[in-house]
C-alpha cells in the first residue's frame, strides 16, 4: 500500500492562506497569491518561449482562481489548485493561438524574431539550450518533468494535476530524464572540437 507523503508546510500556509482569502480576508488573498507567484509563473514560462506571455497567462491565472476563490474547499493543497488553473490557462492560449491567422510584413521574419532575443542576460544562453531540450521531450514527459523538477511539486500532486496515476508521473519524469541525457549526449558527440591554442 502507498502512503502519501505528508504535505509540505509550505502547502500547509498556501492552503490556508486560500481558505481565508476564500472567506473574504482581502490580506490572506494578497498573500496567498504572493506565496504561489513564482510557481504559477515558472510553469506558464516552461510552456511559452515569450515572457511577455507568461507574465499574461500568470495574471489570467490569478484572475481566474480570484473569480473561483470561493469553490476552493481545500480538499487538495491550494499549490495544486492554482497550477490546475495555470495548466488551462495555457491550454486555452495554446488554443487561442492555433485559431488565430499568422502574419508577416517581412520576408526574414525568422531572422527579425532572432534579432529581438535578449541575447546579454546571464544565462541566457543555458535557458534557451534547456528550453530546446524541454522542448524536444513529447508533451506528457515535458508536463510531468516540468511540474516535479522545475516547479517542485510532490509526484502524487502533479498526478492530481494530470490526472493520471503517480506511476505514470514518476515513469514520465524518469523517460523525460533519460531523453535530455541521451540528447545531451548526442549534442556533445555533435560538437567540433577546438583545437588547442
Amino acid at each position: 500500500m502507498i502512503t502519501p507523503a505528508p504535505p509540505c508546510p509550505r502547502d500547509e500556509s498556501a492552503t490556508a492562506l486560500a481558505l481565508a482569502a476564500r472567506g473574504g480576508d482581502p490580506r490572506a488573498t494578497d498573500l496567498f497569491f504572493r506565496a504561489l507567484h513564482r510557481d504559477v509563473l515558472r510553469y506558464v514560462a516552461r510552456w511559452c518561449a515569450d515572457p511577455h506571455l507568461a507574465d499574461d497567462l500568470a495574471q489570467e491565472t490569478f484572475l481566474r482562481a480570484l473569480g473561483s476563490l470561493h469553490r476552493f474547499e481545500g480538499r487538495s493543497s491550494a499549490r495544486t489548485w492554482i497550477l490546475s488553473i495555470a495548466r488551462r490557462s495555457v491550454v486555452d492560449s495554446f488554443r487561442r493561438a492555433a485559431a488565430r491567422p499568422r502574419l508577416s510584413a517581412t520576408d526574414d521574419w525568422q531572422g527579425a524574431v532572432e534579432r529581438a532575443q535578449p541575447r546579454c542576460t546571464p544565462g541566457f544562453d543555458e535557458g534557451v539550450a534547456l528550453s530546446a531540450l524541454l522542448d524536444a521531450l513529447p508533451d506528457e514527459r515535458r508536463e510531468a518533468f516540468v511540474l516535479t523538477q522545475l516547479v517542485g511539486l510532490p509526484y502524487a500532486e502533479a498526478a492530481a494535476l494530470i490526472s493520471c496515476p503517480v506511476g505514470t508521473v514518476r515513469s514520465r519524469v524518469s523517460r523525460a530524464r533519460l531523453d535530455l541525457i541521451s540528447q545531451l549526449a548526442d549534442s556533445e558527440r555533435e560538437m567540433p572540437a577546438t583545437a588547442p591554442v
